[in-house]
């Protein structure tokens, strides 16, 4: 039986060696496409033919697959060490390449978008195939697109702007040692490994590790509240100034391919169950034998008596895909090929990007699947949720590498619906004990995935506005502990110090407004499970359906399919309903 170690990745798929001089004649061959593909601007007038049409946008296709090997290569490689300068030239580089191939082919873009005439872009979209969805809403964002020249000046000031801004954060983020003194004694920690005694059994020990996150932190509050100032000024200067979009959510929303509908009844929703939680937040301080939970405590494991179970990552491994094959041997034969051929980087190291993630590269590559394997539970059920991305993508690798991938909110569902048939197998081989203590942790995995998530994009969206009238460091600090007392009301105490807790998110700079995506995925996801227990194997082909279909529908669209209609606040108040039967089965139990 095949044995799971921890391990680096093996990125030789991508590129052998990126010294040598095949990498180089590869840039060189992807430049010369580039280059030629410019040939077509002859062939671009309204009555295009479909087999001319359809042909540029293989070419397309064939130079965005080969410039996503090498971006994916520079990402991957600077991902695995951050403090590597060769890494960091080497994704400079590379970024540099994608900015200009973007450029040189952004010619048809800007036609498709901006001057072919409707009746003929319909024309061509009603014999498209899986690419309807993908230019209809290429033609949707049109009326946002600037001209050519200026789509090229924005592309290339990105590569030393809102690019270098967001790498300068993670430079300086990523090198950040936290000293925390347990029992009279001083270890430094990375925040992966701080992550860990955030939830350890001790109060003090809690206090003191985010203590050491925040005070970091707000050591460093003035450069990197500079920077996020000036990353969502260059988002409001250029989305809402001149490109005109109605909001700077909106500009999510629509690359989503969501309505603002959507997402507007979502954050409702999440924000009229707010109660949900502070309910199981005033339950889980009597179960602790606490008067009132702080913020330091709300991670904290709730039953110290029994001893958290501890995995090997080969049993972590062996775990997830017998849950996944129990649910369909498909989606355990997706992942498994992630680990055959080597695409795992699951070992902690020092300078290693924290967190975890999945890299789909193209449909005919294997996605890439980062994280920091420490032995717990939860990390478990990490890797079953990046193991649901790369199911996701092998689900739809029959699919155009632009349509492979589903918009943003949709995508967090299979990873999330992964860790939902994990927690489920779990659970039911357990004690009563132990099921207990594993309903706490759903009840805090819930809250981390779907509340706090929520209350991040709703915050989001006050900092936006606050920075565009001149807001301060300090303000912006201010409106966050204002969006904590909001979201826990008196159910927990929460210390000035948290107010600066915003700059240690890594979304609000590397993406805006992507935190809502695991809110929706979330709900998505138990609404999924729900119908699962209910329609048995019945589901499943419905489920690979969704899965299958990747990026080729729009989402309310394609959901509606199947009778979901995720714009109606009564959809996302059943994901609620099942959450707050949880929260009264674990007060009862």
């Amino acid at each position: 039986m095949q044995h799971f170690d921890l391990r680096e990745w093996d990125l030789s798929e991508l590129v052998k060696n990126h010294k040598s001089h095949q990498f180089t004649k590869k840039i060189q061959i992807i430049e010369e496409k580039a280059k030629s593909f410019g040939k077509n601007k002859v062939y671009l007038k309204h009555n295009i033919s479909p087999q001319k049409f359809f042909s540029i946008l293989k070419e397309l296709e064939e130079i965005s697959s080969e410039v996503s090997v090498v971006g994916g290569y520079a990402s991957l490689t600077y991902s695995a060490n951050t403090q590597s300068d060769e890494a960091t030239t080497l994704l400079t580089r590379i970024t540099k390449l994608g900015s200009d191939i973007e450029n040189r082919t952004l010619f048809f873009d800007q036609w498709w978008k901006k001057q072919i005439d409707k009746k003929n872009a319909e024309r061509l979209m009603r014999q498209a195939g899986q690419l309807t969805e993908f230019l209809r809403h290429k033609r949707l964002v049109a009326k946002y697109a600037l001209t050519e020249p200026e789509e090229r000046i924005i592309n290339t000031m990105d590569v030393t702007g809102n690019t270098a801004l967001v790498k300068l954060y993670d430079k300086i983020t990523n090198s950040f040692q936290y000293v925390v003194k347990i029992d009279g004694k001083e270890k430094k920690y990375n925040r992966e490994q701080l992550t860990q005694l955030i939830k350890n059994h001790k109060s003090r020990t809690r206090e003191v590790a985010y203590r050491s996150l925040l005070d970091e932190y707000e050591k460093n509050k003035g450069v990197l509240g500079e920077i996020y100032q000036n990353l969502v000024l260059n988002w409001r200067n250029e989305c809402l100034e001149i490109r005109k979009y109605t909001s700077s959510i909106s500009v999510r929303n629509i690359g989503n391919d969501i309505d603002d509908r959507t997402v507007n009844s979502l954050l409702s929703v999440c924000k009229n169950n707010a109660s949900v939680f502070q309910k199981y937040f005033k339950h889980k301080a009597r179960i602790l034998g606490m008067k009132k939970l702080r913020r330091y405590d709300i991670y904290a494991p709730a039953l110290t008596n029994i001893k958290q179970k501890t995995y090997t990552f080969d049993q972590a491994v062996k775990l997830v895909l017998k849950t996944l094959n129990d649910f369909s041997p498909k989606l355990s034969e997706h992942a498994r090929k992630v680990f055959t051929k080597k695409h795992v980087d699951s070992s902690i190291r020092h300078g290693k990007r924290n967190g975890a993630f999945c890299s789909t590269i193209s449909p005919n590559i294997t996605p890439f699947v980062f994280v920091n394997f420490n032995g717990k539970i939860n990390d478990v059920f990490t890797l079953a949720h990046e193991l649901g991305h790369a199911i996701h993508s092998e689900s739809a690798s029959d699919k155009s590498i632009f349509v492979q991938e589903a918009s943003l909110p949709l995508a967090e569902t299979a990873s999330t619906f992964s860790e939902v048939l994990l927690y489920d197998e779990i659970l039911n081989k357990v004690s009563d004990d132990e099921k207990k203590m594993m309903l706490t942790e759903q009840a805090d995995d819930l809250y981390s995935t779907i509340m706090r998530q929520a209350f991040f994009t709703t915050f989001e969206i006050s900092a936006h506005k606050k920075i565009g009238e001149g807001a301060t460091v300090e303000e912006i600090t201010q409106e966050y502990s204002k969006n904590l007392r909001e979201q826990f009301a008196s159910s927990i105490d929460i210390s000035e110090n948290f107010g600066i807790e915003w700059s240690c998110i890594p979304h609000f700079y590397h993406t805006p407004f992507y935190c809502y995506a695991y809110s929706f995925g979330n709900l998505l996801a138990l609404s999924f499970f729900q119908r699962y227990k209910e329609e048995g194997r019945s589901f499943v082909p419905t489920y690979l359906e969704v899965l299958g279909a990747g990026g080729s529908k729009k989402p309310e669209m394609l959901l509606k399919e199947y009778d979901i209609d995720i714009t109606s606040e009564k959809f996302w108040q059943s994901g609620f309903t099942y959450i707050k039967n949880q929260i009264d089965r674990l007060i009862k139990s």
